[in-house]
């Protein structure tokens, strides 16, 4: 015996407003869902076209010379071995070189956002002489690319004097180069590694805050570097903190300011340096003998090689795990102020 099925009145409701629609809420329902689906289809490929070459190095990192020549193994290793990332280690002189790599790419974020936050704000706020010109100037150190003055940075640090001061006092200028000074110099100058973004963005952004905050706090008494402390620098942590973390990322694996200051020769090994010349170092590394140099497989070198660059994006992945809240809150109060 059949039993009949009983419609609900809800569903009554949505089928005679379905009708009564001429089939728009249907098709708009069907609308919303093939939208949410392709969304998702886009958003899962570009997930996997980030994360899907990390677990390629990661498995490849794992796996034994032999397995790198079996064409059986494809994604999982067959002989899983440690050792691999003791060599690179051994290449690239880590802790140490990860250590400097760390404390200079923190000191030079810390001053560029320093030194930009209150040029950004001056530009935002003040009017002075020639204002248009110097951000005129702001804007080219944006659109130059630093490898245009690569020279004149080069030697004007190598040779670095102020008006014969250290010439006349020591007889020679002072050599800057092999030392952190040149980063810390550029970076309050605003004139190191995309000073000039970090600038226009905390403009901009200090542009959209009404002027009525500050006019309200000086009504009260306070000084301009109290209003800037207190009222105008807390409302624009989220865009500093951003710039900080661009900063950080590009200092960290930055090769061409890395390269003039601090050679990978020096007592303060750098990362990034040792990575881009670890193939240099592999010959001589699996040699039996110091004076005779071998010649490494090539897929042997590039598995030491995705070890290495692997271990570079470990700890910026870390960072970003932690502020990832704050990076998202600066896109979207941008992109609200707009």
């Amino acid at each position: 015996m059949r039993t009949k099925k009983v419609k609900l009145p809800q569903e009554k409701k949505k089928g005679s407003a379905n009708k009564r629609s001429g089939g728009y809420i249907f098709k708009a329902g069907v609308k919303k869902w093939t939208i949410s689906i392709v969304r998702g289809l886009l958003i899962f490929g570009l997930c996997f076209m980030i994360i899907q070459p990390m677990l390629t190095r990661f498995s490849m990192s794992l796996m034994q010379e032999k397995d790198l020549y079996d064409s059986t193994v494809v994604l999982l290793p067959r002989n899983v071995t440690l050792d691999n990332y003791r060599i690179v280690f051994d290449l690239t002189t880590f802790p140490k070189s990860m250590i400097n790599t760390v404390w200079v790419s923190f000191l030079v974020s810390v001053l560029q956002v320093a030194a930009c936050t209150l040029v950004g704000y001056g530009f935002a706020r003040y009017n002075f002489p020639l204002k248009k010109l110097w951000f005129a100037c702001v804007v080219a150190i944006i659109v130059i690319p630093p490898q245009t003055i690569a020279t004149p940075l080069f030697l004007h640090f190598r040779e670095f004097d102020v008006l014969g001061i250290f010439h006349s006092l020591t007889g020679e200028p002072y050599n800057m180069l092999g030392s952190i000074t040149p980063y810390a110099l550029m970076s309050i100058t605003c004139m190191g590694l995309k000073n000039g973004l970090y600038i226009y963005m905390l403009r901009q952004y200090f542009q959209g805050i009404p002027k009525s905050l500050e006019e309200a706090a000086f009504v009260d008494g306070c000084s301009t570097l109290r209003t800037f402390t207190k009222i105008m620098l807390p409302d624009a942590m989220p865009t500093v903190l951003s710039c900080f973390l661009f900063s950080f990322v590009w200092q960290w694996t930055d090769l061409f300011y890395t390269r003039n200051f601090i050679p990978y020769n020096t007592t303060t090994p750098m990362y990034s340096t040792e990575l881009s010349s670890i193939l240099t170092r592999m010959s001589r590394y699996f040699a039996a003998d110091a004076n005779v140099a071998v010649v490494v497989p090539p897929a042997r070198q590039q598995q030491l090689v995705s070890i290495g660059v692997l271990v570079c994006c470990i700890p910026l992945i870390i960072l970003y795990i932690f502020t990832q809240r704050t990076f998202v809150e600066s896109i979207a109060m941008s992109g609200s102020k707009e």
